[in-house]
């Protein structure tokens, strides 16, 4: 049944560059325009978060955009702040547009007496109002199963693989991807898959948490272009690392694309020093402007797939047709054209 309503979007404070793009997207798929609800989300003096919606929201669906990433606590009350002043104002749906679903690297016990934040923040969020997720490249697949509503997770990889088609064209037959480690492989595999690359993995071994005490390739890596995929990279410590192996053990260029770039402490630095020729990363997390400035960091663009697959779910069709390459050219117009 065609939904009666359009599509309403509301952004918090995390990336309103990302909500803004995503507004512009939605209203050339829609010939009109579509813009964010006017709202206030501001902080007291003692900095407690309040939200006040200026528009009239009642039997709306309703979309925030709100990347829970640094600093994750503020963005993550944001959002179940949002939540809560939509769901007192009547709004039908809720659905949270998660770019970056922070807290998903805490998803079991590792160790005893540890906690599973990632499962505490989908309580929270079922808890609040949220009806619907919509995330991109989640850090552990099982995460979906952590809610009782149901969760898109998008992937970058069909985004990753035309930008790469797009610029090793004519090269394709000395790319191979890289998995930075064993728990990667099935990313790494899904990349190499749709580009017709072969595969390596680095193994890694940590004395303890954000130490790597040595590498291993596992495969042939001389006289190939390597790209490394991988979900998040948070201080570029093991990315960077894992480039320098590759180079000594005969790659001739090493690139790297990941979907989220925390890049938190000195990564920016680390990236810039390092001997990768280019790290690509998404728009899920804002670019600082260390981050905008820094030559060999790339940043494709997320809006497209976001803003379509926001009009899918508002109008009932499929949001799986989205993890196809094919299906993003159109969507991309033409940034990844064949000529």
């Amino acid at each position: 049944m065609p939904a009666m309503t359009e599509p309403k979007l509301i952004s918090g404070n995390a990336n309103k560059p990302l909500a803004n793009a995503i507004a512009r997207r939605m209203s050339m798929h829609r010939g009109m325009s579509v813009n964010l609800v006017d709202a206030r989300v501001e902080r007291f003096n003692d900095q407690e978060i309040f939200v006040e919606v200026y528009e009239n929201v009642r039997g709306e669906d309703m979309y925030i955009i709100q990347s829970t990433s640094n600093p994750a606590n503020d963005n993550l009350m944001e959002l179940l702040i949002m939540t809560d002043a939509l769901k007192r104002s009547s709004a039908d749906r809720i659905t949270a547009v998660i770019p970056y679903f922070g807290y998903a690297r805490q998803d079991r016990r590792a160790k005893a007496r540890t906690p599973i934040s990632a499962k505490l923040v989908a309580n929270l969020l079922t808890e609040a109002g949220v009806d619907r997720i919509l995330t991109l490249d989640l850090h552990a697949a099982q995460i979906q199963g952590f809610f009782d509503i149901p969760v898109d997770n998008l992937y970058a990889s069909p985004v990753f693989a035309l930008d790469i088609l797009h610029h090793f064209k004519g090269q394709l037959n000395d790319v191979m991807v890289i998995s930075p480690d064993v728990g990667g492989v099935a990313r790494a595999r899904e990349l190499a898959k749709r580009i017709g690359a072969p595969l390596s993995i680095v193994d890694k071994r940590r004395e303890k948490a954000g130490e790597v005490a040595g590498m291993t390739v596992i495969g042939d890596v001389s006289g190939k272009k390597c790209i490394i995929v991988d979900d998040i990279c948070d201080t570029a410590g093991t990315l960077c690392k894992a480039a320098e192996v590759l180079v000594e053990n005969g790659a001739t260029e090493v690139h790297a694309y990941i979907t989220h770039g925390v890049l938190s402490g000195p990564a920016v630095e680390r990236v810039s020093k390092s001997v990768m020729k280019s790290l690509v990363i998404t728009d899920s997390i804002e670019p600082t402007e260390a981050v905008k400035n820094c030559e060999n960091i790339r940043i494709v663009p997320t809006a497209p797939m976001f803003a379509q697959a926001i009009l899918n779910t508002w109008s009932g069709t499929s949001v799986s047709s989205l993890f196809e390459t094919d299906t993003l050219v159109p969507i991309y117009e033409g940034m990844y054209s064949a000529s």
